[in-house]
C-alpha cells in the first residue's frame, strides 16, 4: 500500500517537475562553484544558496502545520534555532577540544582529563565569567547523541506545548500568541548568561568542521550544499506522501472545519499534536544545517519576528501548496539579501535618498498585504493558471449521463 502510494506521488506533474528542477539546480551550483567548477559562483554566495534551502525545509514544516491543519504556529523558528543550538554544541565543543588538546601537548608534564576538561570549558564559556560545563552540555562530546538531540529537543518542546495547548482546544488567535509567547520567553531565555549557551554572545566559529581541516571551506560550502538540497527533497517527498492520502484529507478538514471533524468522531487534537510535533522535527534538521553554513547562531535568531517572517513566505508562495512554499521562502531570501546586503543603490528623490536596506521590511510588509488581499494563492498560485482550461483525462471512460457529470461540452472548453 506505501509503495503504491510512493508511486502514485512520483507520477504528481508538481512534485516530479520540483525533484527535476532541484536536481537541475544543483548540478548547474555545483559546476559553476570554486570548489569543482569554474568559480562563477562564489564560496560566500554558495553559502547563501545553502542556508536558503534550510529556510525552505522549515517553510515547508510551517506550511504543513498552517497551509494543511490549519494552526498559524508564530514559533516555529524557535524550532529552528533549537536544532542549530543542538548542533552547535558539539561543533563548539569540539573544535574548542581539538586546540586545547594542541595547545597542552606541548608541555612538559602531561595533562589530566579533568585539566583539559577545565581548558575547554574556560575557552566557552570565559566570555561569560565561567568555565564548569552546565548540565545541558552533557552530551556535546557525542555528535551522535548531538544528532538525535537536534530531532529529539525541537519534538519534546512542540509535544509539551501541543499536548497542554491542544488538549485545552485554544485554537486560533489565541493559539498563535500562545506560540508566539513560547518563542519570547525561549529567546529571553538563551540571553541570559546563566542559560548554559553562552547568553547574547551564542556559538560561534561553526563554520568550522572538526576533523576537517584540510580541507578548503569551497569543498565544505558544496557539501553542506548538497546535504541542504538532499535534505530539502526528502522532506518535500516525505510531506507529500503525509498530505496526500486520507490523513491528509483528514487534516484539510481540520482546517476548513474543525467541529465537524470532531463530530464524524475523528481525534482532531492527536491529529494536531502529531503535525506539529513532526513540523518541529523538520524544522530542527533545517537549523541543524542553517548554522553551520552560517557560522554563528544567537538568542536574536529565535526572536518572534523571524517565526512572523516565515508566515510571511509561506503566505507569499502560497500556502496548503508545499511548492508554493519552497518558492516563497526561496524568493524572498534571496530577494531580502539582494535588497539588505547593500547592492542596490539608493534612490535619490530631491534630497531625499531612499536607502533600500532601510525600506526592505515596509516592502515586504506592503507585499504580504497586496498577496493576501489581491492574490490569496501567492506566487504558487501561478500554477494553477497553467492548469486553467486543460480538458480533463477521462482515460476512454464515458462522461455520464447524470446532471452533475462532466460533459463533453464542458471538457472541450
Amino acid at each position: 500500500m506505501i509503495k503504491m502510494k510512493s508511486i502514485k506521488i512520483l507520477n504528481k506533474s508538481s512534485t516530479l517537475i520540483f525533484l527535476l528542477i532541484l536536481l537541475g539546480f544543483t548540478i548547474l551550483v555545483t559546476f559553476a562553484s570554486e570548489a569543482f567548477g569554474s568559480g562563477i559562483i562564489s564560496t560566500s554566495f554558495l553559502k547563501v544558496l545553502g542556508k536558503t534551502l534550510c529556510l525552505a525545509i522549515v517553510a515547508i514544516a510551517m506550511d504543513l502545520v498552517w497551509g494543511y491543519t490549519g494552526i498559524l504556529s508564530l514559533g516555529h523558528f524557535a524550532f529552528f534555532g533549537l536544532g542549530g543550538y543542538m548542533i552547535g554544541m558539539w561543533l563548539m565543543y569540539e573544535r574548542t577540544r581539538e586546540i586545547v588538546q594542541t595547545s597542552l601537548s606541548e608541555a612538559t608534564i602531561p595533562p589530566t582529563p579533568d585539566e583539559v576538561s577545565d581548558a575547554i570549558g574556560n575557552q566557552i564559556f570565559g566570555v561569560v565569567g565561567s568555565s564548569e560545563f552546565p548540565i545541558i552540555w552533557i552530551f556535546s562530546n557525542s555528535l551522535f547523541l548531538q544528532l538525535a538531540l537536534v530531532v529529539l529537543a525541537p519534538c519534546l518542546l512542540a509535544f509539551i506545548f501541543g499536548w497542554l495547548a491542544f488538549r485545552s482546544r485554544v485554537t486560533g488567535v489565541y493559539l498563535s500568541i500562545l506560540t508566539q509567547a513560547m518563542t519570547l520567553a525561549l529567546a529571553l531565555y538563551l540571553f541570559q548568561n546563566d542559560s548554559g549557551l553562552r547568553g547574547n554572545n551564542g556559538l560561534s566559529g561553526l563554520q568550522n568542521i572538526p576533523g576537517l581541516d584540510e580541507i578548503n571551506q569551497s569543498f565544505i560550502s558544496i557539501y553542506f550544499f548538497w546535504a541542504s538540497a538532499f535534505a530539502l527533497a526528502f522532506f518535500y517527498l516525505a510531506a507529500d506522501w503525509l498530505v496526500s492520502g486520507k490523513f491528509g484529507s483528514v487534516l484539510k478538514g481540520i482546517r476548513d472545519d474543525e467541529s465537524r471533524i470532531r463530530f464524524l468522531g475523528y481525534p482532531v487534537e492527536k491529529y494536531k499534536l502529531f503535525v506539529f510535533t513532526l513540523s518541529a522535527g523538520i524544522a530542527g534538521i533545517g537549523g541543524a544545517l542553517y548554522y553551520p553554513q552560517a557560522g554563528i547562531i544567537n538568542p536574536a535568531e529565535l526572536a518572534p519576528i523571524a517565526s512572523i517572517y516565515l508566515a510571511v513566505w509561506v503566505a507569499i508562495g502560497g500556502r496548503g501548496r508545499l511548492y508554493g512554499a519552497v518558492i516563497g521562502a526561496v524568493f524572498v531570501s534571496l530577494v531580502s539579501s539582494w535588497f539588505t546586503s547593500g547592492q542596490i543603490p539608493d534612490l535619490s528623490i530631491g534630497s531625499y535618498a531612499i536607502a533600500w536596506v532601510d525600506w526592505w521590511l515596509v516592502i515586504l510588509g506592503i507585499t504580504f498585504v497586496f498577496v493576501t488581499i489581491f492574490a490569496p494563492k501567492g506566487l504558487g498560485g501561478l500554477v494553477d493558471l497553467l492548469h486553467k482550461g486543460k480538458i480533463t483525462n477521462r482515460h476512454g471512460k464515458d462522461f455520464g449521463p447524470e446532471q452533475g457529470s462532466l460533459r463533453e461540452k464542458e471538457a472541450s472548453k
